[in-house]
């Protein structure tokens, strides 16, 4: 098993998430403030929030990630890109967008890349990753939207919508097979063990996307907390 971060290592590698249709003001606000306290790497949430979390995080060294087009993915190319454009604009240091799954599976590739090249685009040089829902592709269908991800080119993969650490290990060394190391790799969950995530690092996976972030710093055994 892989080594165990240590806190200050591990928080540095999380994207405290809140990307529920009900999220309000003051849960924005919490996030942001755990996210200073435990030193996460970034936040992650929907293009509305945006702003409030810039502003929020303004002097400290956590990022803004900014989720488009999620959860499904299925909407007008021009719509994500415009969404981009928005959150680029409020203060996203981050783009995350959901595969256009339908696309994907009708074999329609080069609609697949030119909507990527055009969000990368959008994005002004921030890095940009692709958020693949694991439940509804199969792993040939993961590996052509990571290769398509790496021509386009994007910075990164994310893994969401897995069932357990060990079938998505799987897929995080079959993404890590079709692009290489030079990508980042998310893995998306609500909550993750000190094992899990362990055994994630050693196959591959860069970040880790969270709900219940601070219950899993909680659990960091106190010899680690430096």
């Amino acid at each position: 098993m892989a080594r165990l971060p240590v806190r200050k290592e591990l928080a540095r590698l999380i994207e405290h998430t809140l990307r529920s249709a009900d999220a309000t003001r003051a849960n924005i606000e919490t996030l942001c403030r755990e996210a200073r306290t435990h030193g996460f790497g970034s936040v992650c949430l929907n293009s509305s929030r945006v702003a409030q979390a810039a502003h929020w995080l303004e002097d400290s060294e956590v990022k803004v990630t900014c989720a488009i087009g999620f959860p499904l993915g299925a909407g007008d190319a021009d719509a994500k890109r415009y969404e981009t454009e928005i959150a680029i604009d409020s203060g996203a240091h981050f783009i995350e967008v959901s595969l256009n799954i339908g696309r994907l599976k009708d074999g329609d590739d080069a609609h697949v890349l030119r909507e990527l090249r055009d969000i990368a685009e959008a994005a002004d040089e921030r890095p940009v990753s692709l958020y693949l829902d694991v439940m509804l592709l199969t792993g040939d269908e993961i590996r052509r939207a990571t290769k398509l991800a790496v021509e386009a080119p994007l910075k990164g993969i994310t893994l969401g919508g897995g069932s357990d650490a060990t079938s998505t290990s799987e897929l995080v060394k079959l993404v890590r097979d079709a692009a290489g190391t030079d990508i980042g790799l998310k893995v998306d969950h609500q909550s993750f063990t000190l094992p899990e995530i362990a055994t994630l690092v050693k196959a591959g996976a860069t970040r880790f996307g969270i709900v219940h972030s601070v219950k899993l710093m909680e659990s960091v055994p106190q010899s680690d907390a430096d």
